[in-house]
């Protein structure tokens, strides 16, 4: 009997794994010019056509200074204010995808890359975590039907 519930149970835990959900994350890239052009797409690649876009200046980071939407090749334009220098944070949103991006301005005029992980980025001690969950979970369910009836 023992083995006839572990079976279906391995097999579940192989067949129903998976690695990356598509189009649930997403990522801006970002250049650096006379202006700052980013890049936005999702997870598996496919640029965020139309997404909305909303440029926050370090000075008010409530209000946004400037908004738009990406092109349909995923793409948005910028040049920020010189004078305002810190941290401009790019929020693109998308039917509830999205991500934040810092680019930090300093007083010398000089742009440099810094990112900033969103709502839908995951730290490693969160993703170490949510994994050991799930062996705990998958071992704790293993235990409760290997246990036989009572």
């Amino acid at each position: 009997m023992k083995g006839k519930l572990i079976v279906p149970l391995v097999a579940f835990a192989c067949l129903g794994a998976q690695t990356q959900a598509i189009a649930h994350g997403a990522k801006i890239d970002y250049q650096v010019q006379s202006a700052v052009a980013i890049q936005s797409s999702y997870d598996n690649g496919e640029p965020m056509r139309q997404a909305q876009v909303a440029v926050y200046a370090p000075d008010n980071p409530s209000e946004p200074w400037l908004t738009g939407q990406t092109d349909d090749a995923g793409k948005f334009v910028f040049t920020p204010d010189p004078a305002i220098a810190g941290n401009w944070e790019v929020q693109v949103r998308q039917a509830g995808h999205g991500d934040i991006v810092a680019i930090p301005l300093n007083a010398d005029s000089e742009l440099q890359a810094a990112i900033v992980k969103g709502s839908t980025g995951y730290s490693l001690p969160q993703l170490v975590l949510m994994g050991l969950a799930g062996i705990w979970g998958f071992v704790g369910t293993a235990l409760f039907f290997s246990r036989g009836k009572r």
